[in-house]
């Protein structure tokens, strides 16, 4: 009894959850522009995939996202594999913190940043400055997710190939990286759905030629509901549930 009133009430979170969604879903569909069904049409996905204004902020947000993600993964894999071979509990906290620091105050102190270094340098917002800001707030997912899968690794594997006459690069590229590949994968996939989605932030540091596909949306949405809003937004549900459930396939490999 108690394993059934378990599962009902683990369902109707679900529900509360993702039946917004189903509905946009479903309402993405409709021949009509409001929400009263009329019958199932495509015009919505049509119209989405010949506007240039979302395809230019399809293409801004891939380029971001892509490069964001090779580099927070990156910097992300060698900072959960520096803390692991020495603790740093200081940094450790940081990374924290950095999660938990509301997305406003993070976009207006890395404004604050970029105009004090425009300076000097006489430089303008741009795609660049949007990359930077993903990387900042992206390193600290890569880096937490790899630490966990670093807790479980059996660090005598690593000792081992040192005592057989192995250099610790060797070390690493060869015996602790291939044991780390599908968390590597996992945190680079969390990394780049992360940067894709985020506005608040991207906002604050994008330039007149940086914006990006939720910086289209929210535009779109703030002059009316439109159905080409639903169109996209499910294609980007649809998305990202294959990118994480990819990621979940990764991580527990």
């Amino acid at each position: 009894m108690k394993q059934r009133g378990l599962a009902v009430y683990a369902f109707c979170a679900l529900a509360f959850l993702h039946l917004p969604l189903l509905i946009l879903v479903a309402f993405s569909f409709n021949a009509n522009r409001f929400t009263v069904w009329e019958g199932f049409s495509l015009r919505w996905y049509q119209a989405a995939l010949s506007d240039p204004q979302l395809a230019a902020g399809l293409l801004n947000s891939l380029i971001i996202a892509g490069i964001a993600g090779v580099l927070s993964t990156i910097i992300g894999t060698l900072a959960a594999y520096g803390m692991w071979r020495r603790a740093a509990p200081v940094l450790s906290g940081t990374l924290y913190l950095s999660l938990v620091t509301p997305e406003i105050v993070t976009g207006v102190s890395l404004l604050a940043l970029f105009q004090g270094v425009f300076r000097f340098l006489h430089l303008h917002l741009g795609l660049w400055t949007v990359i930077i800001a993903h990387v900042a707030f992206s390193i600290a997912y890569v880096t937490l997710v790899l630490s966990a899968r670093l807790r479980g690794y059996d660090r005598s594997l690593e000792e081992a190939a040192l005592d057989l006459g192995a250099s610790p690069w060797h070390a690493f590229t060869r015996v602790t990286l291939p044991v780390l590949a599908p968390a590597i994968a996992a945190a680079g996939l969390l990394a780049l759905v992360v940067s894709f989605d985020d506005y608040v932030i991207t906002s604050l540091v994008a330039g007149v030629d940086s914006e990006t596909l939720p910086m289209v949306i929210y535009a779109m949405a703030r002059r009316g509901v439109s159905p080409v809003v639903n169109a996209v937004s499910a294609l980007i549900v649809v998305g990202f549930s294959v990118i994480i459930l990819i990621s979940q396939r990764l991580q527990n490999q």
